[in-house]
């Protein structure tokens, strides 16, 4: 525990606090704001469409390429003319 010898001391290191203090709400109040804008911009609802959109090509991108390289072919149903 520091030992002051002057009320000047003292007053000057709860002014060092208060005014860390006050840095320390405003970052916070920053960290919440960026928050909110990156909450907004990452979960709205063009992005998410988007996203899953993206996604979907990407897999039908996947499959087409994956059977052109295997040579899979499609298999056509034929109809039975018994009936």
């Amino acid at each position: 525990m520091k030992r002051y010898t002057t009320f000047d001391e003292i007053d000057r290191d709860l002014k060092y606090l208060k005014l860390k203090s006050e840095i320390d709400k405003e970052e916070l109040k920053l960290s919440v704001s960026n928050t909110k804008t990156s909450f907004k911009e990452t979960f709205s609802p063009l992005n998410i469409v988007a996203s899953m959109v993206g996604s979907i090509l990407q897999k039908a991108l996947v499959v087409k390429i994956a059977n052109s390289i295997l040579g899979v072919k499609k298999v056509k149903e034929v109809e039975d003319k018994d009936a």
